[in-house]
């Protein structure tokens, strides 16, 4: 959620700004604004679209060599300009942040003894009247901010200006991402590297505690102790034509075709050299998986559903009991600790501040065996955990996650081969047989989106209603569910999700001939069980959605309606029956005319809770 861009250089950095703040959109933000030096604080924020402040800055003609600028997600006041960032103290200090100062009422008490106004309802002016306040006492930004950070609680990233240093952008890190882009005679600063791309490939990842001066001529690092540190380059993976559209109307749209290769890309060095468990999953993993005494997978949102499918695989192929947790109420809770467990974090951007944060309560309590999956190299949670794997699903731009969770999965499936195998579980024929199920797998996901067309038709219906139930049964229910999320996240229809057993214990009180049935059906042991629900479903007058596999024997008729995904995937199915529940997702959003990309209230990665 909401985005930083920073730049120096010896060129108008306007058009870097703008245009950065246009590849962090994704994010989800309801406000956008920049500020730059030149004979002054020039500041310019509105509330709405990048395009609406881009409008306002070319009509002022803004211009600078030094400046700041940010998209804001409201949490601390409403969405008015007033609240849009950059926040400005005195004429002299500018301030972005990403974040939730959870200790901002107590400064602003402080602040207002000391006698500064304060113009707006978030927590982040305090920031900036911090800055300035350290800042008098040497005109030094680099400093003020050390001190400034320092006085702060809770998760933040900070880009500060100052009038009277105009050499230096002052950044700091606490929870929230931000990184550093390296240029040539011009340096950046921004909470994604997709903001800075077009400039550089050349970045260093903030750890927490981090603050940092960027400046022309190269850039100044201190920790959370204060001590000068050096932190490693890397060249960013990331290209600039992974975040343009190209052919497609929206990014949701391009990330769902993009599935096969994401996939393919995903399982490419199992494929070609087997379940290598400490090539996969990095040096002592094997060992490790050894004698393991259960997993722990903690996750939120459509992650948290990819792990209740691994579940089934580790406790089906490795024999080994598997909990699933939401990172959020693991984290608060009095769980019992068990240091033969392994702990699985699952997280698309490796920044999740709730899956993160319960990352650190399992360490707390000792927990040494941690895992990471995730899409982005040298996130804060691969870095905190033992071991990872990288999915290789590329940048994921919209906000309702798609190729991420189909390599995720992939990816889960590879760890619980993996156990199986360090367990002794696994024989030399079943892991020849699941990589040669795997292998398929990109195939199986290109004819299901060749099923567009049909579930195109059925979108025309579920534009036009208002709820919806997704029913699902074993490692099919948590495809109900990402069905479901992923329908009311961007269609703003009401849907939930159940297994299909649940029906009558409850939810078929809802069923009317106004209340869509959405069905997983896959050619499975329980298949018949499935009938036998949707039976119940169709005397109640309900309206059947069905999707099944090639090989079922199902029959359309008046009131159930259905579309045969490939043939059935055996212990993959999951994976494919994914694909056009997000597709009916997709289209249904289109027909009622919402931002698919930037649905309301939600932002892409979580850094606040």
């Amino acid at each position: 959620m909401c985005g930083i861009v920073g730049a120096i250089a010896d060129r108008n950095i306007v058009p870097v700004l703008v245009e950065g703040l246009k590849r962090l959109e994704y994010r989800g933000y309801d406000s956008a604004g920049l500020a730059v030096l030149n004979g002054g604080i020039r500041r310019v924020r509105r509330v709405g679209r990048v395009a609406e402040m881009e409008s306002a800055v070319r009509a002022d003609k803004v211009e600078g060599i030094l400046g700041i600028a940010h998209t804001r997600w409201a949490t601390h006041g409403g969405v008015t300009e007033p609240n849009a960032h950059p926040h400005v103290s005195g004429d002299e200090i500018a301030v972005v942040h990403n974040g939730i100062i959870e200790n901002h009422e107590e400064q602003r008490a402080r602040l207002i003894a000391l006698g500064y106004a304060f113009a707006s309802q978030t927590d982040t002016e305090v920031i900036a009247h911090l800055v300035h306040h350290y800042f008098k006492a040497g005109n030094n930004l680099f400093v003020a901010t050390q001190k400034t950070a320092s006085d702060l609680r809770g998760a933040y990233a900070i880009g500060v200006v100052a009038l009277s240093d105009p050499d230096t952008i002052a950044g700091a890190r606490m929870g929230c991402p931000l990184v550093v882009g390296l240029g040539d005679g011009e340096n950046f600063l921004a909470s994604d590297v997709s903001a800075v791309i077009a400039e550089t490939k050349r970045v260093i990842y903030l750890e927490d505690g981090d603050v940092v001066a960027i400046r022309r001529s190269g850039v100044e690092i201190v920790d959370r102790d204060r001590r000068q540190v050096e932190r490693k380059v890397y060249i960013s993976e990331l290209s600039a034509d992974a975040v343009d559209l190209g052919v497609y109307r929206h990014y949701m749209q391009k990330e769902i075709h993009e599935q096969p290769r994401a996939v393919s890309d995903t399982i490419e060095g199992v494929i070609d050299g087997g379940v290598d468990v400490d090539g996969l999953f990095g040096a002592g993993a094997m060992e490790a998986f050894k004698d393991l005494s259960g997993a722990l997978i903690l996750a939120s949102g459509t992650s948290y559903y990819a792990g209740l499918v691994a579940r089934y695989w580790i406790e089906s192929l490795a024999q080994l009991p598997c909990n699933v947790e939401l990172g959020h109420e693991y984290r608060y809770r009095d769980s019992i600790p068990d240091h033969r467990q392994l702990v699985v974090t699952i997280s698309q951007s490796g920044e999740t501040l709730d899956t993160m944060e319960a990352l650190k309560r399992a360490k707390e309590l000792g927990h040494g065996r941690t895992l990471s999956i995730c899409n982005v190299r040298e996130s804060a949670i691969p870095r905190a955990s033992k071991f990872v794997f990288y999915t290789r699903a590329g940048a994921e731009i919209g906000v309702a996650s798609t190729k991420a969770f189909t390599t995720q999965l992939v990816s889960l499936f590879t760890l619980a081969l993996a156990i199986a195998k360090s367990r002794g579980r696994l024989s030399a024929q079943a892991e020849h047989d699941a990589l040669e199920q795997l292998r398929f797998v990109p195939g199986s996901i290109q004819h299901a989106l060749n099923l567009e067309p049909q579930v195109q038709a059925w979108a025309e219906r579920f534009a036009l209603r208002d709820h919806a139930l997704f029913l699902g049964r074993g490692m099919h229910y948590p495809v109900a569910l990402e069905g479901a999320l992923k329908l009311k996240e961007i269609s703003y229809i009401h849907a939930e999700a159940y297994p299909a057993g649940e029906l009558k214990h409850g939810p078929l009180a809802l069923v009317d001939e106004n209340m869509p049935v959405v069905v997983i059906a896959p050619n499975d042991q329980l298949l018949e069980k499935v009938k036998s629900n949707m039976q119940e479903v169709r005397a109640r007058g309900g309206e059947l959605y069905v999707f099944a596999d090639l090989d079922s024997h199902f029959t359309e008729s008046e009131g159930v309606h259905v579309i045969r995904t490939p043939r059935y995937s055996g212990i993959l199915s999951p994976i494919v029956h994914t694909i056009p529940v997000q597709l009916l997702a997709y289209h249904t959003a289109l027909k009622r005319g919402t931002d698919v990309d930037k649905p309301r209230n939600l932002a892409k990665s979580v850094t606040v809770e």
